[in-house]
C-alpha cells in the first residue's frame, strides 16, 4: 500500500496534533492538580522553571510541526477534492490555529513572559501570593482553552483520516 503526500501529511498531522493534545491534556489532569498544592514561591518558581524549560526542539516540532502539517493538509485535501474529509481537516486547522496556537500566543505566552521577569527574591509573602493569584487563574483558563482546542483538532484529523479511507474503498469498488 503506498501512501500519497496527502495522506502522509494528514498522518503526521494527526500525529504531531495528538502529541500536542497530549501534552496540554497531560498537564491539565497531573500538573495543575499537583501544582495547586504547593506554596506560593514554590508554584512560581516552578512555573518559571517550566516556562524556560519547554522551550526546546522537541516542543517546538509538535507545537509549530502541528500548525504547519494542518495548513498543508488542509492545502492538499482541498486541491484534491472538496469533501467532508477537506472540511473536517479545514475545522481542524482552524479549532489548532485558533484555539491552541492563537491562545498560546496571545494568552499564556504573554502570561509567561510577564511571570519570567518577577524577581521572586524581591517579593513580600503578601506580594507572592497576589502574583500566583493574578497568574495562575487566567494561565490556567487560557491552558483549559488549548487543551479542548487541540483535543478537538486531533478527533477532526482523525475522522477526516477515516473518511478518507472511506471514500478511497468507495471508489476502487466503483471501477
Amino acid at each position: 500500500m503506498e501512501l500519497s503526500i496527502k495522506s502522509t501529511t494528514l498522518l503526521i498531522a494527526i500525529l504531531l496534533t495528538g502529541l500536542s493534545a497530549g501534552l496540554f491534556y497531560a498537564w491539565e489532569v497531573s500538573v495543575i492538580p499537583g501544582t495547586k498544592r504547593i506554596p506560593d514561591r514554590s508554584y512560581l518558581e516552578t512555573m518559571q522553571s517550566i516556562n524556560r524549560a519547554i522551550l526546546n526542539p522537541a516542543f517546538y516540532i509538535i507545537f509549530f510541526g502541528s500548525l504547519l502539517f494542518l495548513i498543508g493538509s488542509s492545502y492538499l485535501q482541498y486541491k484534491a477534492q472538496f469533501n467532508l474529509a477537506f472540511l473536517l481537516v479545514l475545522a481542524a486547522t482552524l479549532s489548532y490555529v485558533i484555539g491552541t496556537f492563537g491562545v498560546t500566543l496571545f494568552g499564556n505566552v504573554p502570561l509567561n513572559e510577564g511571570l519570567d521577569v518577577v524577581n521572586l527574591n524581591q517579593l513580600s509573602k503578601e506580594a507572592l501570593t497576589d502574583t500566583r493569584l493574578t497568574y495562575e487563574g487566567q494561565w490556567n483558563r487560557w491552558h483549559t482553552i488549548r487543551t479542548v482546542f487541540s483535543v478537538l483538532a486531533f478527533l477532526l484529523c482523525l475522522l477526516a483520516a477515516f473518511m478518507e479511507s472511506s471514500s478511497d474503498k468507495i471508489s476502487s469498488l466503483n471501477l
